[in-house]
């Protein structure tokens, strides 16, 4: 049984949604026990409004709550029983085999970092998302966690990201991009080219630079950026996405020929829809960390808690972060890589 720690005070709608998320998972997957932590007494009264099959949620008692618009290190060291260390400390003690929390990321990212540290060989950890293209599932990485990576952190990323795409969405050698703002060898920062000599060198499947126009063409399986630019490229897209839906609805209800239209092509628009529905991926894995972290949107609905608390058993269950150490090892810090790394130290 594997056993996922949730932040049940974690998100804009902690804890109602998060729970009725969590009573999805633990009815739709045998193998996942849940762990609830969080006030004990507000998590009861809501779990009793759902009906669990065969008890696989328990409930751990937190009486601090990290706030959305807390500051992270701050909060971390004045909430020492706060729902999210609890969680991450369940990791720590082995009670628990994976994370997840729609809560304050910043905080998410700091917990797991300092108090489960890294995995070995691993220099930094970093947020992975999975997004839609036109040939499939991306997986972009860093999308938040580390501004500022040195070149060989990128090759990391790659090497991360290319385990994920592997175990999670079964990518047979997974081609990896790295973002940048041409596809010459010779365009983007210093680090952007160092980390291009790096992967081109690799083992991996590298096809080079791509651009920010290719982030939905399915180019690339595996996108790489520093967490600044990944996280503008995420933040925007979704700001693209929902401008492009309530413009398109205006314009399907502007008269009764278009609105015709609308309804002809009803099944057309719900595929996309649950093709591109965020809800369905969940969370993001916090990669690097010596355990499992899922990170949710702070929004996120019931079933996006449920897919989320799905992706920290994935995780467990195919032994991504031993494939990670494994790849660490096989590859180490190259030549290449070592002198990179010294260069920006």
């Amino acid at each position: 049984m594997i056993r996922i720690a949730v932040d049940g005070m974690g998100g804009d709608y902690a804890p109602q949604v998060v729970v009725e998320g969590a009573v999805q998972a633990a009815n739709d997957f045998s193998d996942l026990e849940i762990i609830l932590v969080g006030q004990s007494d507000t998590l009861k009264r809501e779990l009793n409004k759902h009906k669990v099959l065969g008890g696989k949620i328990v409930i751990e008692d937190a009486p601090e709550v990290v706030g959305m618009g807390d500051s992270p290190v701050a909060a971390l060291r004045k909430k020492k029983n706060s729902s999210l260390a609890v969680c991450v400390d369940l990791v720590k003690r082995k009670e628990a085999h994976a994370v997840m929390s729609a809560g304050n990321t910043g905080a998410a990212v700091a917990a797991a970092t300092l108090n489960l540290g890294l995995l070995p060989g691993i220099k930094r950890a970093g947020i992975a998302i999975s997004a839609p293209t036109l040939r499939g599932i991306t997986i972009a990485m860093d999308v938040g966690a580390n501004l500022n990576p040195t070149s060989y952190e990128l090759f990391q990323y790659a090497q991360m990201a290319s385990i994920y795409a592997q175990e999670i969405f079964k990518k047979k050698n997974p081609s990896v991009g790295l973002l940048n703002i041409g596809e010459e060898e010779s365009k983007g920062t210093e680090v952007l080219k160092e980390a291009y000599k790096i992967l081109r060198d690799s083992p991996l499947n590298f096809i080079g630079n791509i651009e920010g126009r290719d982030f939905f063409t399915g180019k690339a399986d595996c996108i790489i950026c520093d967490g600044f630019v990944g996280n503008v490229v995420l933040k925007m897209c979704e700001s693209v996405l929902e401008t492009a839906v309530e413009i398109f609805t205006r314009e399907l209800k502007k008269n009764p020929v278009t609105m015709l239209g609308a309804w002809l092509c009803k099944p057309a628009l719900s595929a996309i829809q649950q093709e591109t529905n965020y809800e369905e991926a969940g969370g993001a894995p916090l990669l690097g960390v010596n355990g499992t972290m899922i990170i949710s949107h702070g929004i996120s609905s019931a079933r996006a808690i449920r897919n989320a608390i799905r992706v920290a058993g994935d995780m467990v269950a195919n032994q991504v972060n031993q494939r990670i150490v494994e790849q660490a090892a096989l590859c180490g810090p190259a030549a290449a890589g070592a002198k990179a790394e010294g260069k920006q130290a």
